[in-house]
């Protein structure tokens, strides 16, 4: 499945092979600066299904409430314009799909963070056919998923890789009020920072972009995936070119035929070089072929990188020296990467090549044009990468622009030349199977009554030419079946033109969508809520204030402020009975929070979190349809965390009926978003979060095993996570502290404290009774001033202004609105938007 920014893309994935392309509409997709108009839809669908290959249209960002009737008649637009399938990150939105047109296939988006069978599972009673699975699994992981579930499993194998797990990625949002899980990422992971270990900065060398990964390629591994039953191979690029969308279809393609085909597959050179050609920052396989630390972050730079040249030995008036590759040629594009002595903020030197002359010992002589680059700031050692080749374009230019189709659907033909018959002609494409589930089509078509040969009769070769001349049409004739006279004369003019209109029919059979059924109740259905009695009825009740801390050292602070709740969010799962029990002792509430992520081989985890018979924060979506599964009686109380993305109505009904009983909302929601959900009729009391380090960052990569030892993973890595305290320091000198999770996964907290302290007068009145505080390396009497400082405003002994200095005070003074900002305005957007969807 190959990916689709726009009408260039979508046509060199189909002549490049693709059996499928994604793409998304300007609205609702996760890559939002590309895309179709959904006047376009159509036409995108009709091209593909012309040329039989599947159409799914990305929609997969989450979906704020008053967006909801939009997003209901985007879906019905899709399901009618004959797209296969959506893809779709909010559990809210699969079930609105499944009620507006239950034949619309759903797969659930990586953004879903599934990583287990669990999760799938999850999917699947959401009305999801496919799943799409995290990018962090090894082929060890996406086996054990395989044996645990029938549901379809797609697998990304090459392009870019985010540092954070897909759907857990706040950075953006946090840092610039640009949501991740909205389309609109900034890219905070490809920017340098510095490690700061117990207060003092880590010398990292080179390594400055400590979280920018480098680029997925799992070719070699695709004979394996096809063995362990994974459906479909996904290749990432909806913001690439063209030749790039190309390259890696047609590599994707002969390493799977080869496979199918029961061939050793092994690699062509030059397709290889390719790929890391058209665009790369370091490519391989990283996650899938298991752990290792060292491996996927070099961290030297953070964009294209091409491949790699050589290495300058010399600088010379006006040239430079390198020993390296001899295929560098005049027009090549350069960058000279002095990633081990220079700043990342300084500009990096490179351009096009005007002279490429070997010395004649092996090495080679660059000259730059007359508006080159400042050769004073090369120096030997620093690495010469190419990053432009001009020849790639041209190799590639069969595929993207191509005057006739270059790939072809395989027909039979049957001809029927019967004296004093009409002529028939019938083409047939390949019937249906399990693997493209394709309809059958074929097409019939007649003409004038055959006419017995005045002389010679028509030759069966003729009759086989005039048929298999499909040149402009996207078929190729493999078989024709000839019924016929032996006397039978058929003029060429009138098989061409019956050919001509069976190709026609044919392709209209193909771009033909299916006649599904829109349920235009539930269109109706979806309009501005109503205000939930569940919200006026908590009004009523006192409000309670829950403490979360991440570090033994800080329960005494905890249970001194005698909160309603502490909950234990610890590195070392087997470190929390004691802490449970002494909560218990000292007559607190008690609660446990899952890790946000759960891979198949973790579920001891599940198991110990049970027998510690407390509630539990679920953060992970594999974890909470495990759980739900159990019997009423065995099960613990569930309280759904914001991992869960919960950021309209839909989402926080589906949820509550697998089991929990509160809620915190989804990160992409500012305050007023925050009480609009609290006060819709959605099922479910939240609990909202009023001081915390945001989580910004949830990855598998380790930055304490890469940056701290030496080892791979933490079989031998000598846990320096348990020994220090880290923080990584952005340009502009905040200190983000990071912290590992019992799965050795990493968490990169925002540096500044987000404070709701201006808008908990708001959130009262909208019925939520519940507040939260969460703490990261803050010290005992810090957690409990800043809870008694809560409790008191809670009570309406503190107004906002005083709250928010006491906040300052547990912070470091140092406090943000962050993702609770509301822009100026936003009330009258909403508005405005809720009336263009009611009247579409």
């Amino acid at each position: 499945m190959s990916p689709a920014g726009h009408w260039p893309q979508l046509r060199a994935a189909i002549e490049a092979g693709a059996d499928a392309v994604y793409f998304g509409l300007h609205h609702f997709t996760a890559r939002a600066r590309t895309g179709f108009d959904l006047d376009e839809l159509p036409e995108a669908v009709r091209t593909l299904h012309g040329r039989r290959v599947k159409a799914f249209v990305t929609f997969n960002t989450l979906v704020f409430d008053h967006e909801l009737r939009q997003a209901a008649e985007t879906i019905a637009a899709i399901a009618e314009s004959g797209a296969d399938a959506i893809i779709v990150q909010d559990v809210g939105i699969a079930g609105l799909a499944r009620a507006v047109c239950p034949e619309l296939e759903i797969h659930g988006s990586t953004q879903m963070s599934v990583t287990s069978a669990e999760g799938a599972e999850l999917a699947r009673h959401f009305g999801c056919s496919r799943v799409v699975l995290a990018r962090e699994l090894s082929l060890a992981d996406i086996g054990r998923v395989r044996a645990g579930t029938s549901l379809d499993l797609e697998v990304f194998v090459h392009g870019a890789l985010c540092v954070s797990y897909s759907g857990q990625c706040f950075s953006s949002e946090a840092w610039g009020g640009r949501s991740a899980n909205r389309g609109q990422c900034a890219q905070a992971c490809r920017l340098p920072y510095d490690l700061i270990v117990d207060g003092q900065q880590r010398e990292l060398g080179a390594a400055r972009y400590l979280l920018s990964p480098g680029d997925l390629m799992a070719l070699e591994q695709i004979p394996e995936l096809i063995r362990l039953g994974v459906a479909c191979f996904k290749i990432e690029g909806r913001y690439k070119d063209a030749a790039y969308v190309a390259a890696t279809t047609a590599a994707y393609r002969s390493a799977i035929d080869a496979t199918m085909a029961g061939e050793a597959f092994d690699p062509d050179p030059s397709q290889m070089a390719d790929l890391e050609q058209v665009y790369s920052r370091g490519l391989g396989p990283w996650f899938i072929e298991g752990t290792n630390h060292q491996r996927a972050v070099s961290g030297r730079a953070p964009r294209h990188r091409g491949r790699l040249a050589g290495r300058v030995v010399e600088v010379r008036r006006g040239r430079v020296l390198i020993e390296g590759d001899p295929d560098l040629a005049r027009g090549d594009g350069v960058v000279f990467d002095a990633a081990d002595r220079r700043s990342p903020q300084l500009k990096e030197q490179g351009g096009f090549l005007f002279e490429v002359t070997p010395d004649g010992s092996g090495r080679i002589e660059l000259q730059f044009g007359v508006d080159g680059i400042d050769l004073t700031d090369i120096s030997p050692g620093d690495l010469v990468w190419k990053t432009h080749d001009p020849g790639l374009a041209r190799r590639y230019r069969h595929l993207t622009h191509a005057n006739d189709p270059v790939r072809l659907i395989p027909v039979k033909g049957r001809l029927k030349a019967i004296t004093g018959q009409p002529l028939q002609l019938e083409l047939e494409l390949p019937g249906a199977s399990q693997a493209n589930n394709w309809r059958l089509a074929n097409a019939v078509v007649k003409s004038t009554v055959v006419a017995a040969a005045r002389s010679a009769p028509t030759p069966d070769e003729m009759l086989r030419d005039q048929v298999g001349r499909l040149g402009g049409s996207p078929f190729r004739l493999d078989e024709l079946a000839i019924d016929r006279s032996p006397d039978a004369f058929v003029p060429a003019s009138v098989l061409n033109q019956l050919r001509r209109d069976a190709v026609a029919e044919l392709v209209a059979k193909l771009v033909s969508p299916p006649d599904r059924a829109i349920n235009r109740s539930a269109l109706e259905a979806i309009s501005l809520p109503q205000a939930s009695p569940l919200a006026a009825r908590l009004c009523n009740r006192p409000p309670r204030v829950h403490l979360l801390v991440r570090q033994p050292a800080q329960l005494d602070g905890a249970i001194a402020a005698r909160p309603d709740s502490i909950t234990l969010d610890y590195l070392e799962l087997y470190g929390l009975r004691n802490s449970v029990d002494r909560i218990r002792a000292a007559g607190v509430s008690v609660r446990v929070a899952s890790p946000r992520v759960l891979k198949p081989a973790e579920e001891r985890v599940r198991q110990f979190l049970v027998s510690l018979e407390c509630p539990l924060l679920v953060r992970s979506g594999g974890l909470l349809w495990q759980l739900s599964r159990l019997p009423e009686a065995d099960r613990p109380e569930l309280h759904g965390d914001f991992s869960l993305n919960v950021v309209n109505r839909l989402a926080a009904r589906e949820l509550g009926r697998l089991g929990l009983s509160r809620l915190t909302p989804g990160y992409d929601l500012n305050a007023e978003q925050v009480c609009d959900l609290a006060r819709q009729d959605s099922g479910l009391p939240l609990e909202q979060v009023i001081f915390q380090h945001l989580p910004v960052f949830h990855t598998e990569h380790c930055v304490f095993c890469r940056f701290m030892s030496s080892g791979t993973d933490h079989t031998n890595c000598g846990h320096p996570c348990e020994k220090h305290q880290v923080a990584l320091r952005d340009e502009d000198g905040r200190l983000h502290p990071l912290l590992a999770d019992v799965g050795c996964r990493n968490t990169v907290f925002g540096a500044e404290v987000q404070s709701a302290a201006r808008h908990l007068a708001v959130f009262l009145a909208a019925g939520i009774r519940d507040y939260r505080l969460e703490f990261v390396h803050q010290s005992a009497t810090e957690v409990q001033s800043a809870a008694e400082s809560a409790r008191e405003a809670l009570n309406g002994m503190l107004d906002a202004v005083a709250l928010e200095l006491a906040f300052n005070q547990s912070s470091g003074g140092r406090t943000t609105e962050g993702s609770l900002f509301v822009p100026k305005g936003y009330r009258k957007l909403v508005q405005l938007n809720g009336e263009t969807a009611r009247g579409q």
